[in-house]
């Protein structure tokens, strides 16, 4: 039993202030993602168990304290012997033990599994602690390379889908479980990589990498994707952290000071011929890593909405307990339309994420094609959503939620990093127009999709007749970004209509017909009324 806090104070009574909000289900609470999941994944006990412990208070408390006590650079031990290593808060190991125990990396690659249950683990895994989800996602997305690779990495393959988290510095013989991070970005290349200047040597069997990588996600991994280059030209390679008997040459210069993610590290470090084994032929980097880079972007895709759909309980929440001027936020029209227009931007973004997963889990030309389109935009429309809409979640609670004591500053300081990982606005954008005009199916992919879902809804007709007149033919470069968010628009609700969802007619209302404001809540009176309601269980 735990006594509740005093309200009758000295000097005043605490009045109108929203309770503490408890336990929450963020599974069996969600009739959104519980009317979009197929009922394989809906009725997977594992899931539902990992949505009822993520929701309980002390994690979000264990969040609060992971990101408030920042990993800890350690290089060296106090006889002077290089360390590298970063020591975190026990929280994010919690975390970590937590989430690989729900197969969060490996569920959509073991037997039975599907990329949608592993696309509603990063959701429900970044409404509470988003940190934690990079070396988990890297992990995931690693393992199709690494299987790529045959038998010399297979020791490496399988460690890959322990759902045992084992931080212990040692080889990846004597663990239980291993993560995979990655180490691509150099100061002067950014995200062209091919001009990386990373050397790699032959050495026998395996290769010598010597060099600098500006960005290396999650450091403490036990190996890393990375690319050099060879007298061939760039290839890919795996940098074991550690080796059977030393630490490999693997230097840390610095943690990155991070706006947000703080309670994950992200590195600079040195190669100082450090051994790695080679994925792929020597040349083939890009090509080899790019299947890598392919399934991360599921999850930056999906990970926005997991945001907006935390920081939107938060506002309800409020909203729901607060008065004023005598009467319930909720049943504010301004406010209940704010909440409502916010509804719709989760709404979309959920379906259209869930409808890209269920692509990767195709295994026909036409579901290969559409993955790889469809991956992009809604990485681009969802991450542009999300800090506008966790900024309106913010502004909602007024001053509080610019205060620690809310999850949303946390929330806000996270909105805009998974636009830039894996490929920032303008990056994936031509990579839209490079995928429509050369990988085989992909136009003809996302057409079939968008023609899909026409004669349930006239908006929706009206606006993929719009698109099309506006794009008859290829996309001007300068029009990318505007091709990219109408066609995002158009993939979202036809998600929705997909699906039965009852809220695809308010969706088509509100974001395919012109007659609104540019702002959020600038809608037309009774457009997308009650919305915010399909999203929670009760008020």
């Amino acid at each position: 039993m735990t006594l509740p806090p005093r309200s009758d104070l000295d000097t005043h009574e605490v009045l109108n202030q929203p309770p503490h909000r408890g336990d929450s289900d963020l599974f069996a609470g969600d009739p959104l993602l519980l009317h979009l999941l197929p009922p394989v994944t809906r009725d997977d006990p594992e899931l539902a168990a990992y949505g009822a412990a993520l929701g309980q208070a002390t994690r979000r408390q264990a969040a609060r304290d992971a990101n408030r006590h920042a990993p800890e650079l350690r290089l060296f031990d106090p006889a002077g012997r290089r360390l590298d290593e970063v020591a975190f808060h026990p929280a994010y190991h919690a975390f970590m033990s937590l989430s690989a125990g729900a197969g969060y990396h490996s569920r959509a690659w073991e037997p039975g599994g599907n990329h949608q249950a592993h696309a509603a683990c990063v959701y429900l895994a970044s409404q509470v602690e988003p940190g934690h989800c990079c070396p988990l996602t890297m992990t995931y997305a690693a393992r199709p390379v690494l299987r790529a690779a045959g038998p010399a990495t297979e020791t490496w393959a399988q460690a890959a889908l322990s759902r045992e988290y084992d931080p212990s510095v040692a080889p990846v013989t004597a663990k239980r479980g291993a993560t995979i991070g990655m180490a691509m970005t150099e100061k002067q290349g950014g995200s062209d990589v091919r001009a990386n200047s990373t050397r790699a040597a032959r050495d026998g069997d395996h290769w010598r990498l010597t060099g600098h990588k500006w960005f290396c996600s999650a450091p403490m991994s036990d190996a890393f994707l990375t690319l050099a280059q060879t007298d061939a030209g760039l290839g890919c390679f795996l940098v074991p952290r550690w080796l059977e008997d030393a630490r490999n040459g693997i230097e840390i210069q610095r943690l990155k000071d991070k706006l947000g993610n703080r309670s994950n590290a992200s590195a600079e470090i040195v190669y100082r011929n450090a051994l790695a084994l080679p994925l792929g032929d020597p040349g083939d980097g890009v090509r080899t890593i790019v299947e890598m880079v392919h399934h991360t972007r599921l999850d930056t895709a999906m990970a926005p909405v997991g945001l907006m759909r935390a920081a939107l309980a938060e506002a309800h929440h409020w909203a729901v307990h607060r008065t004023a001027f005598q009467r319930r936020l909720i049943d504010q029209p301004l406010m209940a339309a704010l909440l409502d227009d916010l509804a719709l931007d989760v709404a979309g973004g959920l379906a259209l994420a869930l409808r890209v997963a269920r692509a990767f889990d195709g295994d026909d030309p036409q579901d290969r094609a559409f993955a790889r389109v469809g991956v992009a935009l809604a990485k681009f429309l969802n991450n542009k959503l999300c800090p506008l809409v966790v900024g309106e979640c913010m502004e909602a609670l007024g001053g509080m939620g610019y205060v620690e004591d809310t999850a949303l500053p946390l929330l806000y300081r996270e909105a805009p990093l998974n636009g830039i990982w894996e490929g920032s606005a303008n990056v994936i954008c031509l990579d839209i127009l490079r995928s429509l005009a050369r990988a085989p199916g992909a136009a003809e992919a996302l057409d079939a999709t968008l023609d899909a879902a026409r004669g349930n809804d006239g908006l929706y007709d009206a606006g993929l007749a719009a698109h099309r007149a506006q794009w008859p033919g290829a996309v001007p470069e300068p029009e990318a970004r505007w091709f990219a968010e109408s066609a995002a628009t158009l993939l979202s609700a036809a998600a929705l209509i997909e699906a039965g969802h009852p809220l695809a007619p308010a969706f088509c209302a509100t974001r395919l017909d012109p007659g609104r404001g540019r702002t959020r809540g600038a809608l037309p009176d009774g457009a997308g009324r009650g919305a915010h309601a399909h999203l929670f269980t009760s008020d």
